[in-house]
């Protein structure tokens, strides 16, 4: 029964790890096409059909501080996600097509810009 007990514990307790572990990227639909290292961070973005998504995570998760994300199909107006977060801001999609994107992020006072890419 104590064994059990343990058991059930230790298995729940490596379920939370593998879901914080497992990041933002699982928000976002399709396959990670590219990573945009910052100081503050990184912007993930992903790929799926016609759809691109764009997530800005933090470096030190925790602190609950200010952090935004943006992508902008070239054409279009930017679909954007901003606010004081803990981990993770985003994650904002478009309907993208074979049009390339503009990507923003930002951590604190930290920030990032992609220029057009997946063009």
């Amino acid at each position: 029964m104590v064994i059990g007990l343990v058991i059930a514990v230790l298995a729940a307790g490596a379920a939370g790890l593998t879901a914080a572990t497992a990041g933002a990227g699982a928000l976002c639909p399709g396959r990670k096409v590219k990573t945009i290292d910052f100081s503050g961070g990184k912007v993930q973005v992903y790929k799926s059909n016609r759809i691109k998504c764009a997530v800005t995570i933090a470096k030190s998760p925790g602190e609950r501080r200010r952090m935004s994300v943006s992508i902008q199909a070239r054409g279009s107006h930017p679909r954007a996600d901003s606010g004081w977060f803990t981990h993770h801001a985003g994650p904002v999609k478009v309907t993208a097509g074979g049009r390339c994107v503009f990507v923003r992020g930002a951590v604190g006072d930290k920030s990032v810009k992609s220029g057009w890419v997946l063009c």
